[in-house]
Formats: structure tokens, sequence, C-alpha cells
């Protein structure tokens, strides 16, 4: 190789530096995947029954959109079968959700809120049913993210909220369910 030969100890730095580079990236492929695609659960489990979480909180329905989605999140991972009853299934995800708090984030210059936080509470168990361990759990998941106002709601009630901003329900449902079945599946 006498045809490459760096002139200057920086050159023959920076060829070590992309020697080395390289044959880290060779190894380094090893073992990864796509994230939000792996699954740290035991082999046994495929089927999970996800029964419709509990609500205890004032906002009518919050538990069967939350439900729907975190159940819709699940199949579309591909390696499970979702049920609603916890008779025959492999696993269970039980939620309770505890409280949805609603708070203004940003004004405008009148002094009336453009944005508005929403943060949700549940109670989350991840169980497996053939050895009555619980795999995942987290008491208190706080879910929390910002929405722009769609009209002109001035209520800090959660209800009146979502009546309003059906899209707002909407996307914090789906990021909700995606949090939820990335912390089971993936060991987060």
């Amino acid at each position: 190789m006498s045809w490459w030969r760096p002139r200057s100890g920086v050159g023959a730095r920076a060829a070590a530096i992309v020697t080395v580079m390289a044959a880290v990236a060779l190894q380094a492929g090893c073992g990864y995947s796509l994230a939000g695609r792996g699954s740290f659960l035991p082999e046994s489990i495929k089927t999970i029954a996800v029964p419709l979480f509990v609500n205890h909180t004032s906002v009518f329905q919050v538990e069967q959109e939350l439900t729907d989605r975190v159940r819709s999140e699940l199949i579309g991972r591909g390696k499970y079968r979702v049920v609603p009853e916890t008779t025959g299934a492999d696993a269970s995800l039980l939620g309770t959700i505890t409280s949805i708090t609603l708070a203004p984030s940003a004004f405008n210059d009148q002094r009336q809120a453009t944005r508005y936080a929403v943060t949700v509470i549940v109670n989350i168990q991840f169980r497996d049913l053939a050895n009555d361990k619980v795999l995942w759990s987290n008491p208190a998941l706080s879910f929390r993210e910002e929405y722009e106002v769609t009209t002109g709601t001035g209520a800090l009630d959660p209800n009146a909220f979502f009546g309003q901003n059906q899209n707002a329900f909407e996307r914090l449902s789906r990021d909700f369910a995606r949090t939820v079945v990335s912390a089971i599946l993936e060991a987060f």
C-alpha cells in the first residue's frame, strides 16, 4: 500500500479514525432492530387481554377511547392477539385512569389561552396470567401533551375541552397508547 500514505500526522490519525469507525460500524450491525418493533415479553405470551380501563375521572368515555387505542397499538405490532376479556389470555393489561387535568400553557395578546397542557395519570399493570406475575407496572403513569385550542373555550374543564377539540383527544389517545405499549414491549 505504498500508494496510500498520509503525508502528516493529522492525515494518519484521520485514516486511523476512519478505519476504527468502519470496523465499529460493521460490528454494531449485530443485535440492533428497528425501534418500536422489539419485544422483551416471554415467548409464551401470544394473547393479551385488554379489558376496558376503569375511569375515576369526570371525563366522559375517556376510558373507551384510551382502551381502544391501546388495543389498536398492540394489534399494530403484529405479534399478539388482543382480546377484551382475560379468559383464555396469556397476559392482561389493566388500567385505571385516576386523573385528567387541563391547564393553559400559552396565551395570546388578549390573555386568552391558545394552548393547553393535558395531563393524564393512569395506574397500569401488565401481568403474565399463566405465572401470576406482574411483568410491568406503573401506579402513576403520567402522560402530558400540549394542544392548540381550535375553538374559543375558556373553561378548564376537560369535558368541555375534549368536546370542542376532538382532534386533540384523538392525538392524546394515540400518543398515550404508543407510550404504554412501548413501555411494556420494549422494557423501558
